[in-house]
This record gives C-alpha cells, sequence and structure tokens, in this order.
C-alpha cells in the first residue's frame, strides 16, 4: 500500500521523484542535509530566543542548547520556550472587559476602606500598582497549618454557603480527600447553591473523565484552565495555573498551598508527612480575591457569573489590614518578582522565606545578601528531601553565597515542606509561589498580604516551631561533596532557568 502510495507521489510530482531517488541512492549526503537542517531550524530558533526569552540565563541556555542539540532542543523550545501568555484578559486592566462596571463599582467601595497612611504597610502603593488592587482594612485572616485544619476549615465553609462557591486548584486527585470534596460540591449543587469548579489540565492530568462528568451531571459547573487556548498557545505546554483558591458567598475565601489529594493530609506512604501552609480571610480582601478567580474563569469559560461584589468588615469586627497580589505571564510586568525583591529590599529586621523549591536567580541572590549584609535577619527554610531532584541538587550551590553574607539556610526535616510563606518585619504573606522560575515567570500565583499582628505573631512561631525541627546548612555541604556531586548540582543549576 505505501509502495504504491509513493508510486502516486513520484508520477504526479516527477521532479520531486527524482530528488528522491538521489537522496536514496546518497544516503550519507541525506544526513548531512537533514543535520544541516536540524542545525538551520536551531540557529534561527535561538534567534527567537534570544530577543524573547525574559532572563539572559534563560536566553543563552536556550541559546546553547537550541545549536548543540537541535534534534531535542528546537521541539523543546517551541512547546516550554516561550514566557508570553497571549489572549488572557486582565480584567483589572482592561477597559473593554466584561467586568468593567462592577470593577469601578468595587474599586470605589474598596477605596472607602483602605488603611490609613500610618497604618499602611511599607510599600503598599507600589504594590497597588502592579496588582491594580487596593490594600484594605476591615480584613481578619486566620492561619491554617497542615491538611487536617486547612480541609477542616474549607468544607465547613462549603457546608455553610448559601449563594454560591467557587474552587479552584491545579491538582485534584481522585482519591479520598478529592472524593470528598466531590461529595460536598454536589450536595450543595443539588440544594440549589451555585457550583463552580476550575483546574489545571496540566497539574490535574490524572483526572479521571468520570469525575468530571460525575460533577457536571449534579450540577456544578467544572472547567478546566485551557492554558493551551488560542492559535498563539496551541502547543504550549508551559504555562501552569497554579493557584489554589476556594471562595464562600463572597465573604469567606482561602488561599495557600494545599491541593486535593491524600498526600495533603500526610497520607501517602512513600512521601510520609507533609507540611503546608493555608490562610482562611474574612473582610473586603475577598472581593480582591473573587477578582483574581473570575480572570481565570473569564479565560476558561469565556462568562463571567454574577458574583457577590459588595465588599463587607469581617465578622466580629476584624480590623486586620490585607492585599491579594495575583501574578502570572499575562501581566505587564513580573509582578511575582518584582513583589519578592521589593520586600526582600525594603526589610529592616527580617526576612524569614518558607519555599519547597528554592532556586534564586543571581538578582534575587544579589538581594538575600544586601539584606543579610545590612543586618537584616536572613532565613531561608527548605526541605531536606525534594520531589524534584534538580531543584533539590541546585539548592546546594547557593549555599556557599549565602553563608558568606549571613543568609542562613535551614533544611526542614520532619517531612516534605511545601508551604510558600514569608515573614518580612511585622507583615506576613501566604500563597501558591514557589521561590524560583516558573513561579515568577510562567505560572499564575497569588499570593495574600497581611499586616494583623495576631496573625503575625502566629506565624513567627510557625516559623519558630518549623525552624525546631530543621537542621541548619552550611557551605560544606556543598564544598565538600566529591566533584561528580558538585558537577551535578551545578549542572542542574544551570537547567533552573528552562525548567
Amino acid at each position: 500500500m505505501l509502495t504504491t502510495l509513493a508510486d502516486k507521489i513520484m508520477a504526479r510530482f516527477p521532479r520531486a521523484a527524482g530528488l528522491l531517488v538521489w537522496l536514496r541512492r546518497h544516503r550519507g549526503t541525506r544526513r548531512i542535509l537533514i543535520a544541516s537542517l536540524l542545525h538551520l531550524l536551531g540557529a534561527l530558533t535561538s534567534i527567537h530566543a534570544v530577543l524573547g526569552v525574559r532572563t539572559s540565563q534563560g536566553a543563552i541556555a536556550w541559546a546553547v542548547s537550541l545549536n548543540t542539540f537541535p534534534s531535542v532542543a528546537v521541539p523543546a523550545y517551541w512547546i516550554f520556550g516561550r514566557s508570553d501568555f497571549e489572549g488572557y484578559v486582565v480584567l483589572r486592566h482592561d477597559a473593554e472587559a466584561e467586568l468593567n462596571d462592577a470593577a469601578r463599582r468595587l474599586a470605589r467601595d474598596l477605596l472607602a476602606m483602605r488603611p490609613s497612611p500610618d497604618a499602611e504597610p511599607a510599600g503598599a502603593g507600589l504594590l497597588e500598582k502592579m496588582a491594580k488592587l487596593p490594600a484594605t482594612r476591615g480584613n481578619h485572616t486566620e492561619l491554617l497549618i497542615d491538611g487536617e485544619a486547612t480541609f477542616r476549615a474549607i468544607f465547613e465553609s462549603i457546608e455553610q454557603a448559601r449563594d454560591y462557591v467557587l474552587v479552584q486548584f491545579y491538582i485534584i486527585h481522585d482519591d479520598v480527600l478529592g472524593r470528598r470534596l466531590k461529595d460536598a460540591l454536589t450536595a450543595k449543587a443539588r440544594a440549589g447553591v451555585r457550583c463552580y469548579l476550575l483546574y489545571d489540565e496540566i497539574g490535574s492530568h490524572s483526572l479521571p473523565r468520570s469525575y468530571v462528568d460525575g460533577l457536571r451531571a449534579a450540577g456544578v459547573d467544572i472547567r478546566h484552565f485551557h492554558s493551551r487556548k488560542g492559535d498563539a498557545n496551541r502547543f504550549q505546554l508551559n504555562f501552569r495555573n497554579h493557584r489554589k483558591i476556594v471562595i464562600t458567598d463572597g465573604r469567606t475565601a482561602f488561599v495557600g498551598g494545599h491541593n486535593v489529594g491524600d498526600e495533603y493530609l500526610g497520607r501517602d506512604p512513600e512521601i510520609g508527612a507533609w507540611r503546608d501552609t493555608h490562610v482562611k480571610v474574612q473582610g473586603p480582601v475577598v472581593q480582591c480575591v473573587q477578582i483574581s478567580w473570575l480572570e481565570d474563569w473569564n479565560w476558561a469559560a469565556g462568562s463571567c457569573p454574577a458574583l457577590n461584589w459588595n465588599p463587607a468588615p469581617a465578622p466580629g469586627g476584624g480590623d486586620g489590614v490585607a492585599f491579594c497580589l495575583p501574578s502570572g505571564p499575562a501581566d505587564a510586568f513580573e509582578t511575582c518578582t518584582l513583589f519578592f525583591l521589593h520586600a526582600i529590599n525594603s526589610a529592616k529586621r527580617r526576612v524569614w522565606i518558607a519555599s519547597p523549591y528554592f532556586v534564586p536567580d543571581e538578582q534575587f541572590i544579589s538581594a538575600l545578601q544586601l539584606a543579610a549584609l545590612r543586618g537584616v535577619d536572613v532565613r531561608i527554610l527548605v526541605p531536606a528531601q525534594s520531589d524534584n531532584q534538580l531543584v533539590h541538587l541546585s539548592s546546594f550551590t547557593f549555599l556557599p553565597e549565602l553563608e558568606k553574607a549571613g543568609v542562613q539556610t535551614w533544611r526542614y526535616n520532619a517531612g516534605f515542606l511545601h508551604g510558600k510563606a514569608i515573614l518580612v518585619d511585622d507583615c506576613g504573606g501566604v500563597g501558591t509561589a514557589n521561590f524560583d522560575n516558573r513561579s515568577f515567570r510562567l505560572n499564575f500565583e497569588i499570593t495574600l498580604l497581611f499586616a494583623e499582628p495576631s496573625v503575625v505573631d502566629a506565624m513567627e512561631m510557625m516559623f519558630t516551631a518549623d525552624f525546631a525541627r530543621s537542621t541548619r546548612a552550611s557551605a560544606a555541604d556543598f564544598t565538600s561533596r566529591p566533584w561528580w556531586f558538585r558537577l551535578a548540582a551545578r549542572t542542574s543549576r544551570l537547567m533552573a532557568p528552562v525548567q
């Protein structure tokens, strides 16, 4: 059959037929031509990388690999190499967006709830310019440590919902916890409560169709984020929606590091104990979190459901200052990068950072060194064992640079540390962003910041307890290792910009 088809093609295109016959007789030349074509494609693609990749490290890494191993690097670049997410509408920024009228009313109401200038966290104005959202007073934040406390609070809030439930997770598994979420949403949907569920199709690639169909049959509107939507994104696998959000009735919101899976409750025997952090917030900041959820839903579904856009103070008279910072590859600036740089550079007393994936680039190394040199207590908390070997190996290479400036690095020993938290002076933050290139530039992330004394005190106690379960790392952990380990670690660090 193939022979017949080839004969027909050769009969239809005699010049091409002659070329095919010539190539068959000169196999060595054919291999040279193919190799030359691949290297030409690699060279042309490397020009695109140098012009388009956001960081010099990433551009260099891609350019070298594209010209050295074009047969592997060219398809990899066009799948993973881009850093701009096209087509996504940031409703806070777009004057023509469907949410525009509601956004204007919300902005007016939120501005009336801004804290007084003396109560604003340092640099709040800069963050507001980046996020297009204001800091507000009248909030209350509750720190949720580990999975049992987090999901108990989430399911209680879902049970109490009377109008709608908005849910968004990067990973959802069809396991005990995943089915518990499914049952909770099914019950609320059948009771007449509007339920919306958004998940990332790459993070939740193992979610079976039966799970989705079961929720849809119960009346839950469930969508995947659809990061490959649009012609420009069709072959892209590089962008992820890493946000974890639950909102009930526009009055309570949850944000943090937990996904939906039994491992997040420490029930996976291979992973063991799971250390994570979430927050529950009430007050006008909930509407800001809701804006972030709605932007993602609008991208996935092409619609904006009717939601509660009337901000109200937290029940019980909470008057904490809080701020919501969504970030992602559709932003005009690298919002997540700028936030962490600003936080480190503005610190006067302390910078404590917990991250499961700590792979800073040179600008962050310099910022951390400068903070430590000016007398700030800089501590980095990372897991002793990681689920990503490249990240784990590369983390050793930062130890000499950080230690010589006085930065402390601690390795958590009591399980897998997955929480993403930051404590800068008297302000705390909990969210979804890791301290790496992917969260800084490629993922959609969200961070909640708060200057509520009781919550900041609780975060300090949390960090202190975690440090007590950790071992202080030193430069010798890298410099005293065999040459092959140091080579592997350095190579892993070189790969960080393209991870």
